[in-house]
């Protein structure tokens, strides 16, 4: 049984399912578009340059509404693959991939590709893993959370709490947990020629990305793969070879292993041919219209994130938004070297790591003195977080096409549900520490753009998944049969 099914619902009052709902959903929604259009149009007359910031917003409300509209989840791709045998999310998440490849190989054509490959090493494999546990409990993953949140999911807005805090929590912890850090770590650390602001043999985390993380070796697959043109090695070695071709893959194996027999047997086929086999994935990619569907405008429009975003730091000479922010004066809250988060590309939990470093910073904790926040990420106000609105506008879009479908009602969670919420974004957030980034940022992002760290970290994500499905099943059944003791 999911969170969302055991999770106490409070509907609007009487206004679910009736005409008038829908009316003034509409209203709801057109109201946040509305202010959503004022807020942007009074930031651009003050300065042009805030532009930047404003595509993140933009490029938000879209994957927010995508997201929303084909259900797309990570956590149920997951649950529903490993709990029920559906693979309907599973593959709408590979026709994604998919297309985002084909579109980010165009952009690296265009020579304004924004991204970056990620060390590939054991911690990608260990932080999927955590991170695939943690989202079976919370109900969904960096994402899903997110525009669940945009529904008015109380349960889901607690896991975008708890992912916030924990993060920050974690990259300035030190202490006990330092002995549990290789000597060998501590060692290249103290190697490094790190800024005197920086204390990085203080903290487990700055021990672990600066003793072994950055003495790893990181790469996209055409490059490894030795292509010379840079049309074949955006399209072959990054896009078809390092994403297209394993989706494909994934999606035959699906097929024959999840799907088929079912296919087969509502079909009444008794010895299937080829045409029956294609016929049979067909169906499986359509079996929801919806997710494919979503699937298909997401990966398109994470490709036109990329571009946007990498031709507005040619417009204005930046490799950086912290520039862009110290020409504009707002020097606050920027790295020691003068540099924000900023990806340039779809990515999720970062800049929710810096909405909770800033609240603990303004509560008196010294969030700066680490790798994380001081010397990469900086803690920029929120107001001027140009990823952190590309989360905020995930939430407002699926708020505006869930108030259209009439899909929009507040969930308010029971403890059990609240306690799962809490304890996975906690988890979610500690596996995409040491994984670096999320479903998003160190899958969906880095195997799309040739990256096979991504890949390795699907497959801890799974397998953390299944142990999660595993664990909150034992537990359900724990709690029946303490139910039925107490009958």
């Amino acid at each position: 049984m999911s969170n969302e099914v055991r999770a106490a619902t409070l509907d609007m009052p009487g206004l679910r399912g009736s005409a008038w709902y829908g009316h003034k959903g509409n209203i709801y929604a057109a109201i946040i578009v509305t202010l959503v259009m004022l807020c942007l149009a009074w930031a651009l007359l003050q300065d042009m340059r805030w532009i930047y910031l404003l595509v993140y917003i933009w490029f938000g409300l879209g994957y927010g509404i995508f997201l929303q509209y084909g259900r797309f989840c990570m956590a149920s791709a997951v649950r529903d693959l490993f709990a029920v045998g559906v693979p309907r999310m599973a593959v709408g998440m590979l026709i994604a991939v998919m297309l985002f490849s084909l579109t980010a190989a165009v952009v690296k054509v265009l020579g304004v590709n924004t991204f970056h490959p990620h060390p590939l090493g054991w911690h990608i494999l260990i932080g999927g893993a955590i991170f695939g546990f943690g989202i079976v409990f919370t109900g969904g993953c960096a994402s899903g959370s997110l525009y669940k949140s945009g529904e008015g999911n109380i349960g889901s807005m607690l896991v975008v709490l708890s992912i916030s805090f924990t993060q920050a929590y974690y990259v300035t912890l030190g202490g006990w947990l330092n002995k549990l850090v290789p000597a060998s770590w501590t060692a290249s650390a103290a190697a490094k020629d790190m800024p005197a602001q920086l204390s990085v043999t203080d903290g487990w985390f700055d021990q672990f990305v600066a003793g072994y993380v950055w003495d790893l070796h990181a790469g996209q697959l055409a490059d490894q793969l030795g292509f010379d043109g840079l049309f074949s090695g955006a399209f072959v070695g990054n896009a078809f070879l390092g994403a297209i071709l394993p989706s494909l893959l994934l999606m035959g194996y699906l097929y024959f292993v999840v799907y088929r027999k079912g296919y087969l047997r509502r079909r009444k086929v008794t010895v299937p041919r080829l045409r029956d086999h294609l016929r049979g994935v067909w169906s499986m990619v359509v079996s929801s219209r919806n997710t494919a569907i979503a699937g298909l405008c997401l990966g398109v429009l994470a490709g036109a994130h990329m571009w946007a975003t990498g031709e507005l730091r040619e417009h204005y000479g930046i490799f950086n938004f912290g520039e862009l922010l110290a020409n504009m004066g707002h020097t606050a809250g920027l790295s020691i070297q003068d540099t924000v988060f900023d990806p340039g590309y779809w990515y999720i939990t970062t800049q929710e790591a810096q909405w909770g470093a800033w609240l603990l910073d303004k509560g008196g904790m010294q969030m700066s003195d680490n790798i994380f926040f001081g010397l990469e990420n900086g803690i920029p106000n929120p107001l001027i977080n140009a990823p952190g609105w590309m989360s905020i506008g995930i939430i407002l879009g699926a708020a505006v096409i869930a108030l259209s479908r009439r899909e929009f009602k507040w969930k308010v969670p029971n403890l059990e549900t609240a306690m799962f919420a809490l304890v996975g974004g906690a988890l979610m957030g500690l596996g995409a520490r040491i994984g670096m980034g999320c479903n998003i940022g160190a899958f969906f992002a880095t195997v799309t753009n040739g990256d096979l760290s991504g890949w390795v970290f699907l497959g801890g994500m799974t397998a953390g998944g299944w142990l999660g499905v595993k664990a909150f099943n034992s537990w359900m059944e724990w709690r029946s049969g303490d139910d039925d003791l107490a009958i």
